[in-house]
């Protein structure tokens, strides 16, 4: 072959063993790989010598990065935990490449037992049979079964405590339980149209009065 149409390749580097990764980079590699939220917790437990405050800047300079890459995805915080996320203005194409799966559907009975839950926790099946006007037994029982409700105690008097979970707050897009939307938005998401159950006054007055 004539040496004028050889085309030199430059060799692939290597990663030199003996450099330790940054932290940055150990960060990020761990956000990769994983599927749920990750806690500051759960990071500091990789990297035991970084203090919270230390891993906290090292994700929003991450974050940073990201914004300034002017990257498709991004990092946020959500479920009280980080987690790496695709940006909302590439949904159409992914929804073409990927059909999306909804993993928990809820019935307008079990969305108003979950917002109330939400907006009174910890609370009881009492207290929310008696907001319900309705024995809610059944709905908590599969709330309870989704993961979106837990058992966080016991009342005196040994009642179970209900409140949300983090699968919750995944579920909603939410990072802590003070984004919650408002009553009035959970108040309209539960009278749309083209639901099966009736949805007439769906949340509460009490809860209503309770809140302000």
């Amino acid at each position: 072959m004539d040496s004028e149409y050889v085309t030199a390749v430059d060799p692939i580097e290597e990663p030199d063993p003996t450099v330790l990764p940054k932290p940055k980079s150990i960060l990020e590699a761990i956000l990769f790989a994983a599927s749920e939220p990750i806690s500051v917790e759960q990071f500091q437990a990789v990297l035991p010598e970084l203090d919270k405050r230390a891993i906290r800047r090292e994700l929003d300079e991450l974050r940073q990065d990201y914004q300034e890459m002017r990257r498709s995805f991004r990092l946020v915080e959500i479920a009280n935990g980080y987690q790496i996320c695709t940006c909302p203005q590439y949904a159409e194409w992914i929804q073409k490449f990927y059909t999306r799966q909804v993993r928990v559907t809820l019935s307008p009975s079990a969305l108003e037992t979950l917002a109330i839950v939400a907006y009174k926790q910890p609370i009881t099946r009492a207290d929310v049979a008696a907001l319900r006007g309705v024995n809610s037994d059944s709905v908590l029982n599969s709330l309870l079964e989704k993961g979106l409700v837990r058992i966080a105690g016991r009342k005196v008097g040994r009642s179970l405590l209900f409140s949300t979970t983090d699968e919750f707050l995944q579920q909603f897009g939410l990072k802590d339980a003070s984004e919650l939307p408002s009553l009035d938005e959970i108040d309209e998401l539960l009278n749309t149209p083209n639901m099966s159950e009736p949805t007439e006054s769906l949340l509460p007055e009490m809860m209503e009065e309770s809140a302000e």
